[in-house]
């Protein structure tokens, strides 16, 4: 197993944004962005397959984006208009079995 490495978090004001990222990425496999609030359970955000194809879970749709820069071999989850309720420890997952330690995103 790979031990991925994620930053970016922080705390945030409501409509604001942060751009999280993720390394190393890999090639040629699904990676994501999974969350986890308290109380709660982990839960997909968003994921990109080998072919670059992406996926969204229904609250992020038309505000957060997930991308891949090959090159630099990192994955990114760029997220604008910021609520609350995105408030949670993000964890980037490589093929569903290399997993992040978590950043934190606070929105106030």
């Amino acid at each position: 197993h790979v031990q991925l490495v994620e930053s970016g978090g922080g705390s945030v004001q409501a409509g604001g944004s942060l751009r999280l990222a993720c390394a190393p990425a890999g090639s040629g496999v699904c990676v994501g962005w999974f969350r986890q609030a308290p109380g709660k359970e982990r839960e997909g955000v968003a994921i990109i397959d080998g072919d670059g194809n992406t996926d969204y879970a229904d609250f992020v749709k038309g505000r957060f984006t997930i991308s891949k820069d090959s090159t630099k071999n990192v994955l990114y989850l760029q997220m604008n208009s910021l609520k609350p309720e995105d408030t949670a420890v993000y964890y980037c997952m490589r093929a569903l079995v290399d997993w992040g330690q978590g950043t934190q995103v606070t929105v106030s």
